[in-house]
């Protein structure tokens, strides 16, 4: 009987102990560089096909599936799961991906990364069965340091756990049967989405981020530098500008593991949808005899400011003409594809458009790189959509952490991108939280966003940040934001069918509310659904004469408004949405393409009025 006792135990210790591993929460700084090759670091891409199991009962930890996978399918990586099997559009539970490496010899000594584009919406890492790490949050990526699993006689085993579940304590929100999104209108497209790499930096220390503040002073530029190592060390370095047949160069030296250097370009090219000039930024650290480590990156030489009425770019005011833009493609689902993405900047240009909103959640960093060269402005926005939405308080206190994680992270990967103008921190924030005994719900809620606009400025006090209002009423808020943005689809699912009623209301609001705040305007989505191949005599909701006679319309209208400095159309291309009865087919069709990129007649007449004058829209 005792011994019977005592084995009772041991089974329970087992079980206990298989499922209580330890992961620490990625560090944000981790992954602020992009993996990159030189004559310090080297970097291997995992992207292709990974093994795949479903884990609809959450068993996989228990058995122990990062020890390797059976009974496994083959999924490309990148690529949504949702679009790549019959049966997993709606799937929403755990699953694993696996694949095998061998790590170059040339790495040994050296500390090896492992950086994870995107994991929709939280994973668990293992390197050769070892617990590597944790991250909470789609869209952004993540990285871990797996140096002490590293297998370097043999391959190497990564094995990540996935899950996608829709909760009331995540961003974006709450939803309905874990499938139907209530408070977003796009597809929960699931899994790694975006590249994995592994790479190498050097172990002894290492350059960890670098944070780049463009200025200007009459014709000169200003790049404010700020450096940071991967330890505190008071090594020496030097940093190299070059670019425009200039190359300035200038000692640094680091203090507790920080350098912040000011570099002077005379006469400088100042970056602009015109002109997109890149200057190359290059760190160096180590004596004259040693290099240790280098990195270098591209930047632009811009501002971004605003009067009373504009933005004002570089000190001029530009008007910013584009679109609100999903990462969405036909098989891909949200899985990044590089030819889809050269495409998109192709037609935006094409139509002469100068801006894109991120909607709903950070883009793929690829999309920056491209937009940085090809001169387009970026809304970068976080997924924070009805935000205060809930009236759990528990949940309330979650999605604040995760705002503020997700604020940090986005702000980290795309800091230096001179292509980026604006960080979008909500979309249709609610003030809705449950009101306390005293009845101060929607003070709470407001002393939140404050505190939140403020964590954005205090970490990047370079661009603007905004948030975009939706139809609730409540108008306060805009005094917090640089600029005032709405949603509104008045002539569409307000004023139904009556363009010139729906456009009167706009027109009255976006008066009352310059008056109110004295700050510039801009629409941030307005638009109408089509059917591509949908003709009617006289517009008739649905058809493509509707949709194009409503954003001829608004634009007519906009330029008519003095203050209004930016018409974002919602949407460029039509995408996947949950099922609903207002999604014909389970798609928003507001686009001006297709989802697969053909031209409705809106992207026709877009492209006449704004090829033909840049200064109206």
């Amino acid at each position: 009987m005792k011994t019977k006792y005592i084995i009772f135990l041991l089974l329970i210790c087992f079980v206990i102990n298989a499922q209580a591993q330890e992961f620490k929460y990625a560090n944000p700084k981790d992954m602020a560089l992009f993996p990159q090759r030189n004559e310090t670091r080297d970097m291997r891409k995992l992207s292709g096909i990974w093994k795949f199991k479903k884990d609809e009962n959450n068993i996989g930890i228990s058995e122990k599936w990062y020890n390797g996978l059976t009974g496994f399918k083959s999924i490309a990586v990148p690529g949504s799961w949702n679009d790549q099997f019959t049966d997993m559009r709606d799937y929403r539970d755990w699953v694993w991906y696996e694949t095998e490496y061998n790590i170059p010899g040339s790495w040994k000594g050296e500390q090896v990364y492992l950086r994870i584009g995107e994991a929709s919406y939280a994973a668990k890492v293992w390197v050769n069965g070892h617990p590597v790490g944790m991250h909470e949050g789609g869209f952004v990526p993540f990285a871990f340091d797996v140096t002490p699993f590293v297998n370097w006689d043999g391959s190497n085993r990564i094995s990540i756990q996935v899950e996608n579940s829709i909760k009331p304590n995540r961003l974006p929100g709450d939803g309905v049967n874990n499938i139907a999104v209530s408070e977003y209108d796009i597809f929960p497209y699931a899994g790694l989405n975006r590249d994995v790499w592994l790479y190498s930096v050097p172990s002894e220390v290492s350059i960890k981020d670098i944070t780049i503040r463009p200025d200007i002073k009459e014709k000169d530029g200003i790049l404010n530098i700020m450096v940071e190592l991967s330890r505190n060390n008071n090594i020496g370095g030097q940093l190299v500008v070059s670019g425009d047949g200039k190359q300035i160069e200038k000692n640094i030296k680091f203090e507790d593991g920080h350098a912040q250097v000011s570099i002077k370009i005379p006469n400088a090219k100042l970056w602009s949808p015109d002109n997109p000039f890149l200057y190359t930024v290059a760190v160096r650290i180590g004596g004259k005899k040693k290099t240790i480590d280098v990195y270098s990156l591209e930047t632009g030489i811009r501002t971004i400011t605003t009067d009373n009425k504009n933005i004002l770019l570089n000190g001029k005011p530009i008007k910013l003409r584009g679109f609100g833009k999903q990462q969405d493609f036909p098989i891909y689902g949200r899985g990044s594809t590089l030819p889809a993405m050269v495409k998109d900047i192709e037609l935006l240009k094409w139509m002469g458009a100068n801006t894109f909103r991120t909607s709903d959640y950070p883009h793929d960093e690829m999309n920056y790189h491209i937009a940085d060269k090809e001169g387009i402005l970026i809304i970068d926005e976080t997924p924070a959509i009805g935000l205060f939405s809930t009236i759990d308080t528990t949940a309330l206190k979650k999605i604040e952490n995760i705002s503020y994680q997700y604020l940090t992270e986005m702000i980290l990967r795309d800091k230096n991108h001179p292509s980026v103008i604006m960080w979008s921190l909500a979309n249709g924030p609610k003030n809705t939280i449950l009101n306390n005994a005293e009845g101060q719900g929607q003070e709470i809620a407001y002393d939140l966003f404050a505190k939140y606009i403020n964590k954005a400025k205090e970490i990047d006090p370079t661009r603007l940040v905004m948030f975009m209002g939706d139809e609730d009423g409540f108008t306060d808020w805009f005094g917090l934001s640089d600029v005032i943005c709405i949603n509104r689809f008045e002539g569409w699912s307000k004023s139904n069918g009556q363009i010139a009623e729906g456009v009167k209301n706009v027109c009255k609001e976006l008066d009352n509310l310059h008056k109110t705040f004295n700050k510039p305007c801009l629409l941030t989505q307005f638009g109408a659904s089509s059917i591509a191949g949908e003709h009617a005599l006289q517009p008739e909701m649905y058809s493509e004469e509707y949709q194009k006679s409503l954003i001829k319309a608004y634009l007519d209208m906009a330029n008519t408004k003095d203050y209004i400095s930016g018409m974002i159309i919602s949407n460029f291309a039509d995408y996947k949405t949950p099922q609903s009865i207002i999604r014909l087919r389970g798609y928003n069709t507001k686009g001006v393409f297709t989802r697969d990129r053909r031209p409705k007649a809106a992207a026709q007449i877009i492209r006449e009025r704004w090829n033909l004058d840049k200064t109206k829209y």
